[in-house]
């Protein structure tokens, strides 16, 4: 049996990376390989120490390394808003927009039976003593325009009615600088349905 050498297991272990293909890996690794090793190593570093340091928020399950994290903690956040996603990446993507300034609550996943993913694999015993403390009014739905994020969104939706929180949910639709004629008939419908 053939036993693969330490570049072609750099380029296995770097194309399990999500979004990585492996022609991605391979320029990726040959490019670890033939730079200066303090590359190579200063990189290694970086994910020790990110993964010594980062945990979960205590109060929103973000990513961070200070808890509470530094969103949580901020007083001039309005706290009577909670914006709930699916992964932290998308606490990032809203935060670089610069329109939201409540707070956030991150699930760590989207309700998925079909890869076992049900609302046991989420977050939502920590969002429930979150809501219980009465200070939050509004829980705003930004779960993925899919299959899972609907799913998601719509068991939230049932959870959360008797807890007494208003619930809306992201309206989505066309993106700014796109043409009609480009768009699909779903992004369409839910432009039309989403309209203010």
């Amino acid at each position: 049996m053939y036993e693969a050498g330490p570049a072609a297991q750099l380029v296995e272990k770097l194309a399990r990376l999500p979004g990585i293909g492996p022609k991605t890996a391979q320029r990726l690794a040959f490019y670890l390989l033939s730079a200066p090793p303090e590359v190579a190593r200063e990189l290694a570093r970086a994910i020790e120490q990110a993964r010594a340091s980062i945990t979960r928020c205590s109060q929103c399950a973000n990513l961070t390394d200070t808890d509470p994290c530094a969103i949580c903690s901020d007083p001039r956040r309005q706290r009577q808003l909670l914006c709930v996603v699916e992964q932290p990446r998308d606490v990032l993507a809203l935060e670089k927009a610069r329109a939201y300034k409540g707070l956030y609550h991150v699930l760590h996943g989207a309700l998925s039976p079909a890869r076992g993913i049900g609302p046991g694999h989420l977050t939502l015993d920590l969002l429930r003593r979150r809501l219980e403390s009465g200070e939050i009014k509004e829980v705003i739905l930004a779960t993925n325009p899919n299959v899972e994020g609907d799913a998601t969104a719509m068991y939230l939706m049932q959870w959360l009615r008797p807890l007494g929180v208003t619930v809306t949910r992201l309206a989505y639709g066309l993106p700014v600088g796109a043409s009609l004629e480009y768009a699909d008939e779903l992004t369409l419908t839910r432009a039309l349905e989403n309209r203010r």
